[in-house]
This record gives structure tokens, sequence and C-alpha cells, in this order.
């Protein structure tokens, strides 16, 4: 939802980040460092080390936001690249709460995970499918002039959206049947708009 208003200070932070032996890095190395660094604090909260898993949950979205601005930088960037990165982001979303449903173990807080995770599925079909009808018709990325590799239809929830949600998750084990559930209802709001987006755009 706010993605776009923050890009530009997102950007600048990072390319602040891409100096001196920074750059010389292989983005898609740093690429699959994010997601081990992701799934280490996944393993973290499943043994409810709650604050080791925020510490490397946020080290995990430095760092995949770090990949993208030394590709920019260095003039690597690629598909392949793009394509890792999408892959191995959602490798990390479907494993941190897992982690957190299984350190829970009661009945609801893995039903709150079976709804969290139906309606990303739910809700990167609604996006992702629209983004590469965007790019066949030239109106994706590149024409809307933005930095990605492929354009995101806005919505409700977003990556910034997404980075609180998971903070709080890992913040309050305690809560996850609560903060699961709200989270899947707002994905499925967002998978909404952008389906009634398409109906009258597409």
């Amino acid at each position: 939802m706010i993605d776009k208003a923050l890009r530009e200070s997102k950007d600048a932070f990072f390319a602040s980040l891409v100096r001196g032996p920074v750059r010389s890095i292989h983005p898609t190395a740093i690429t699959v460092l994010a997601a081990v660094v992701g799934l280490a604090a996944a393993v973290a909260a499943w043994q409810s080390a709650s604050w080791v898993a925020v510490g490397l949950w946020l080290a995990n979205r430095v760092l995949d936001g770090l990949d993208g601005a030394i590709a920019r930088a260095s003039g690597k960037q690629s598909d392949l690249g793009a394509y890792l990165d999408i892959v191995l982001d959602y490798v990390v979303y479907a494993a941190l709460p897992i982690g957190l449903a299984l350190a829970d173990g009661a009945t609801a807080a893995l039903v709150a995970l079976a709804l969290l995770l139906a309606s990303f599925y739910v809700n990167s079909a609604s996006w992702m499918y629209l983004a590469a009808v965007l790019e066949k018709r030239r109106a994706g990325a590149a024409a809307r002039g933005e930095a990605t590799s492929v354009t995101m239809p806005s919505g409700l929830i977003e990556g910034a959206e997404t980075i609180l949600f998971y903070t709080l998750f890992l913040l309050f084990p305690g809560a996850i049947v609560f903060l699961f559930g709200l989270m899947a209802v707002l994905t499925l709001v967002t998978a909404g708009q952008r389906v009634v987006w398409a109906v009258r755009n597409v």
C-alpha cells in the first residue's frame, strides 16, 4: 500500500550501502545469503528464540534490498537474478510462519497457518499473471518507470506491510492466530483489488 511512497527513500538508502568492495559482490550471492539468513530466522522462530528471529528476519530484508542495489550499481541485473530473488523470497515468506506455527503446536495455530498460506497462494496468482499480461502489453515495469524487473500492481498488502506483519508475528508469537488471520484477510482483499483492477483495465 505504501511501497511506491517509500521507494525513492528506500532506493537512496540501499544505494548508499553500495560502496567500495560491496559493489564487487555478485548480487546473486547476496540473494542466496538473504535466503539462508531468512531460513535461519524460521529455525529460530521454531525454537522460540524470538529476538534472534527478529534480528535475522530484518537482516534478511536488508540483504533482499541490497542485492538489487548492487545489481543496478554494477550493471549485473539479469532476468535470472530477479527470478531467483522472488522464488527465494517466497521460500522465506512460507518458512517463517511455518516455524512459528510448529513452535506453537496448537490446532488453532495450524489452521491459521493454512489460511495464511492459502491467501498467499491466491494473492500470488492475482499479481503474477497480471504482471505477465502487463509485460506482454508493454505496460509493465519499464513502461511505468519502475526499477524492478517485473511490475507488481498496487494493493493493500505489499512489501512494507509484509515486513511489519512478520515482525509482529515474531515479536508476539502468542498472538499468531489473530495476526495470521488478520494478514490472511487483508491479503485476500489485496487479491480482490487486483482482480477488480484487471476486470476494468485488461
